[in-house]
């Protein structure tokens, strides 16, 4: 185990709401579906605990309206919250007015609920792309100082290929800043391959997911490890979808949870914030385009 700080993220939705399966789950229907996030994120934070690890959970404000106890338990255990929009919907097939909208009242939901500042973003499949920069100075505008969607990969849904990998400060297209964390890669001649959790951890053999993250705290750097609740459930419904949907979705689900914990035990964990103060990206609050701090009081929504 090495000393260096890596952050533990959980992405907090349902099954039904994942991108790869909206084929098969109509979003007007998603009330009508088992829902089974509840309990798959309190094994997660039960195994957290066991670790004495704490996590930065990226909740859905879809989620957090129907299951407001359960964010109190993830804040009430010393969690990180922070925001994953609110219907999971793909950012660049949104307009800037329906994300700001959708944005704005996925932080409100989580702020009523916890009294806290809610100050970190995680894009729905990583949808923030080049297509999509116009996202990140919405994110300033509505009082986020970090952001963790930046995958610097080649993918069919998501990607921002030839940006930096590593935790950075960077400049939206209107000049302010942002905390940037982007998702873990490894570089290969000619191809960056992900390595960051999620799918990645359940398709790769594990030997080669803790190498590849190993091999990036050898070489000094942090990663981000993703994972959501529904990756530890095998139990549930399956829904008949298109085979690569069903290959990156199903496959390994027996066998995640296991793997989670021998990485707990393998890596030193904490929350995104603690990872990009220990990186100095997050001393100070992010600035405006015209040089001044950004710093915005906690009010009530209510």
């Amino acid at each position: 185990m090495t000393d260096l700080l890596n952050a533990l993220t959980v992405d907090v939705e349902d099954y039904f709401q994942v991108a790869a399966l909206a084929e098969a789950v109509d979003r007007n229907d998603w009330d009508a579906m088992e829902y089974r996030v509840e309990a798959n994120t309190d094994r997660l934070l039960a195994l957290f605990d066991r670790h004495r690890i704490k996590a930065t959970f990226f909740t859905l404000g879809w989620v957090a309206e129907r299951s407001k106890a359960l964010v109190r338990r993830i804040d009430s255990a010393g969690h990180e919250l922070a925001s994953h929009g609110y219907s999971h919907q793909l950012i660049y097939k949104q307009t800037p007015a329906v994300f700001r909208e959708e944005t704005r009242r996925a932080k409100h939901i989580l702020e009523d609920i916890t009294g806290k500042a809610i100050t970190g973003y995680r894009a729905a499949s990583y949808s923030i792309t080049q297509q999509s920069r116009w996202a990140l100075d919405i994110l300033c505008e509505e009082g986020f100082t970090w952001d963790s969607s930046i995958f610097p990969v080649h993918h069919d849904r998501y990607g921002m290929p030839g940006t930096p990998r590593w935790p950075h400060r960077l400049r939206t297209d209107k000049g302010y800043e942002l905390a940037e964390f982007p998702l873990s890669t490894l570089k290969f001649p000619g191809y960056t391959l992900p390595i960051a959790g999620g799918g990645y951890f359940r398709l790769y053999p594990y030997w080669f997911s803790q190498w590849g993250l190993a091999s990036l705290n050898r070489q000094g750097r942090p990663f981000v490890f993703y994972l959501h609740p529904w990756e530890i459930d095998p139990q549930q419904p399956r829904l008949r979808v298109k085979w690569l949907s069903r290959f990156r979705h199903y496959n390994n689900l027996d066998v995640c949870e296991q793997r989670l914990e021998r990485l707990l035990t393998r890596f030193q964990f904490t929350t995104v914030t603690q990872v990009l103060r220990a990186q100095g990206v997050l001393d100070t609050p992010p600035l405006l385009p015209d040089g001044t701090e950004d710093i915005k009081p906690v009010v009530s929504h209510g």
